[in-house]
């Protein structure tokens, strides 16, 4: 079966790791026998009327079997969905992906460990933090705590909070954006797992550590080597996986105190070049394998 794939990334962001994913994409469906196209989103734009809904695009070039989202644009990837296209993953997963207070709710309903959080009521107006709401946070978690904005890539919206004058200076700076508290898991400190889910398997992980400071990512200085993940921590990375209702993800998990597995972060659209580096595993041949599978069973979009 020959496919012709959409992999779609946003050309707006700087640097070149976003383009970098999309064509190690690109070069594991060529490997396959098939074909695919890179597009920024800018270049597929959405378009809406009373009659219908479209793409505006060369009408030359026909649709894809399948689109492979890199991406976190959900509006397009939505209405590419509108269109009859396959799209990996999915709008409402990347959606939930992308929001972390949302991810966690769709984690605890599924009974996933997760740390224990507290959200953060909703502003419409920039305004002095509510005395109330960081006293609860103070007297359920104590110090230090994690503040952590819904949005946020890179561990970059992520923040020790380690006395009430901290707190109150870092939700002066968040403004009005939507965020949490949650309690510090200490035994995690600098160190985590990424384990690469497909479909219902892990395919790839590694231990994440950190120099000098509480978070693990590689992006900020973080080291890395390659993990054997245990049943149990590769049950949970599913889950999770399944609970955002992802067809792959990075899944982050923390050690916690007895050194059983903690969702951190789910990532819809995991870079794959690192874990590459450190395992020799192409995360990106598996992600094909996958999508054949799945167009193949649906007669391909």
């Amino acid at each position: 079966m020959q496919l012709h794939g959409w992999i779609i990334y946003n050309g707006s962001l700087p640097g070149k790791k976003f383009l970098d994913f999309a064509e190690w994409i690109q070069r594991a469906a060529i490997r396959k026998g098939g074909t695919a196209t890179i597009y920024k989103n800018s270049e597929l734009l959405s378009y809406l009327n009373t009659e219908n809904l479209s793409l505006l695009k060369d009408e030359r070039v026909p649709l894809p079997n399948y689109v492979l989202f890199a991406d976190k644009d959900v509006y397009l990837a939505r209405q590419l969905e509108l269109l009859g296209l396959r799209v990996f993953n999915r709008a409402e997963a990347i959606a939930v992906s992308d929001d972390k207070i949302a991810t966690y709710q769709q984690l605890a309903i599924k009974k996933l460990p997760i740390p224990r959080t507290i959200i953060a009521p909703k502003t419409f107006f920039s305004e002095e933090p509510t005395e109330s709401v960081m006293q609860t946070a103070v007297d359920t978690f104590g110090f230090p705590m994690i503040v952590k904005e819904a949005f946020g890539s890179f561990g970059q919206q992520v923040y020790l909070i380690e006395t009430k004058e901290q707190l109150l200076h870092r939700l002066q700076q968040i403004d009005g954006k939507p965020y949490m508290f949650q309690e510090f898991i200490s035994t995690s400190y600098g160190k985590d797992l990424r384990l690469h889910v497909v479909g219902n398997h892990v395919v790839a992980a590694m231990r994440r550590q950190a120099v000098n400071d509480f978070r693990a990512n590689v992006s900020a200085g973080g080291s890395m080597e390659a993990y054997e993940p245990s049943e149990y921590e590769t049950k949970i990375a599913v889950a999770a996986t399944k609970a955002i209702g992802a067809d792959f993800a990075g899944v982050d998990l923390l050690f916690g105190p007895d050194q059983s597995p903690i969702i951190c972060e789910i990532n819809s659209n995991a870079h794959i070049r690192n874990i590459y580096d450190c395992t020799n595993i192409n995360v990106a041949d598996y992600i094909i394998d996958y999508i054949y599978k799945s167009c193949g069973d649906n007669g391909g979009k």
